[in-house]
């Protein structure tokens, strides 16, 4: 993946894809992953998200993965937690609590970096991944994983009216990547807001991948 154009993002702040509060389809919907406190949440491409907070006082234990550095450090300092750093080949593992991000790159990620996976979470991870790139990511994160459920939240949209990211990931696409190993169910769609909202009346959709048999 890209990682100088992240990077870059990050240091000009051009990050509309932060939100300003907990997604509210995780809130409304997190009871239908079944989880309890202990159960463990990954969160791809995390950034700094305030998701993670919420996550973390629902009793899990969360990890996530996310190229810059910085909003890592942010993200542990908005909980003001003082996290240990230990370096693991090319990442740097932060954790604090029950909160433990890699800084690096996604696919540096192994799963015996993350041990036992409950749950992922997915809201602006495969929306930022280039489309050429997207089965690969679908594939290392099965691996890393071990094909755990997922709560994915994507976007539907005419691409031609806007370039990405966040780029449009149809319902067709999500089942082209994930349905060998999950049962996937469509739990909410709703019209997008924000940017791209106004550009392109996209739909924003909250998909539950459950593991097959």
């Amino acid at each position: 993946m890209e990682q100088d154009f992240w990077q870059a993002r990050w240091r000009e702040n051009r990050i509309g894809f932060h939100e300003d509060a907990p997604n509210t389809l995780l809130t409304r919907h997190f009871p239908k992953l079944g989880l309890h406190a202990g159960q463990s949440v990954f969160v791809p491409l995390c950034g700094k998200a305030l998701d993670l907070d919420w996550l973390c006082g629902q009793g899990l234990q969360v990890s996530g993965i996310e190229f810059n550095q910085g909003a890592v450090e942010e993200a542990f300092a908005r909980q003001r937690l003082e996290p240990e750093m230990i370096r693991q080949g090319d990442l740097i593992r932060f954790q604090a609590g029950g909160l433990t991000l890699f800084a690096g790159d996604f696919f540096a990620l192994t799963a015996e970096h993350l041990g036992t996976v409950d749950t992922v979470y997915d809201r602006a991870a495969l929306v930022a991944v280039k489309p050429e790139d997207r089965k690969a990511y679908a594939v290392q994160l099965n691996r890393i994983t071990g094909c755990a459920q997922q709560f994915l939240v994507g976007f539907d949209y005419d691409q031609s009216l806007m370039d990405g990211p966040p780029f449009s990931v149809p319902g067709e696409t999500v089942q082209a990547l994930y349905r060998e190993r999950h049962a996937i169910t469509l739990i909410e769609e709703r019209a997008a807001d924000g940017r791209i909202g106004e550009r392109c009346n996209a739909l924003e959709q909250a998909w539950l991948l459950k593991p097959l048999d």
